[in-house]
């Protein structure tokens, strides 16, 4: 009965530790062999792994960068131009989605009008 229950377990078990490796990107850090042996031994010393260790320094790193005055000024800049962009983008895409649905009110506007002096009447009417 045990067993079948592991069983029944291990799927979704897997499933979990599938959609946990897939929002997990891999990165290759070629170090020198000095940097490396030190990171080892800290690795060592500390009780994890080389991995864990490059991560929480990647993890250091962007917590600093997120105080870095610089860092922010540089970003505020990356982004007024990205909306810069986007703006442009979007009123590009609305002119020319726009221009059917205006050369058709256009064209009935024409048709309209040049009815309404056929028969001597106000357009519209």
């Amino acid at each position: 009965m045990e067993e079948e229950q592991l069983q029944a377990r291990s799927p979704e078990k897997a499933t979990e530790a599938e959609q946990a490796e897939k929002r997990l990107k891999t990165l290759a850090v070629r170090l020198d062999e000095g940097l490396h042996a030190q990171l080892h031994f800290i690795a060592q010393l500390s009780g994890t792994s080389i991995s864990e260790e490059i991560r929480r320094a990647i993890e250091n790193r962007i917590a600093t960068a997120q105080d870095d005055p610089e860092l922010i000024a540089h970003a505020e800049r990356v982004r007024e131009e990205i909306e810069r962009e986007a703006a442009a983008r979007s009123a590009a895409i609305a002119g020319f989605l726009g221009a059917p649905a205006v050369s058709a009110a256009t064209d009935t506007a024409k048709q309209s009008s040049t009815k309404s002096r056929r028969s001597g009447q106000p357009a519209g009417e």
